[in-house]
């Protein structure tokens, strides 16, 4: 997944093919607003990082493991009970 410093960069690449010859001074406010723009509308989106994902989904498996040791040990307690 691209973060916003990626989809940001890419739009950046594709204004300044468009506008080769626009003010310097114009295109930095531009860039800025545009910039503003795609932050915002990452943020509403609720994304997140790669690592932040690879490291949710090692916590879950290290939870899914317990889960599951935790079950075998309660059947082996229970069939000890019977």
């Amino acid at each position: 997944m691209k973060g916003p410093q990626d989809i940001f960069a890419q739009l950046q690449g594709q204004f300044g093919q468009f506008v080769p010859d626009m003010a310097k001074a114009a295109r930095d406010d531009v860039e800025n607003q545009v910039r503003a723009s795609v932050m915002a509308i990452m943020s509403r989106l609720e994304l997140v990082t790669r690592e932040e994902f690879d490291a949710q989904q090692a916590v879950l498996e290290k939870t899914r493991e317990k889960v599951e040791a935790l079950e075998k040990r309660v059947a082996e307690l229970e069939s000890r009970q019977s």
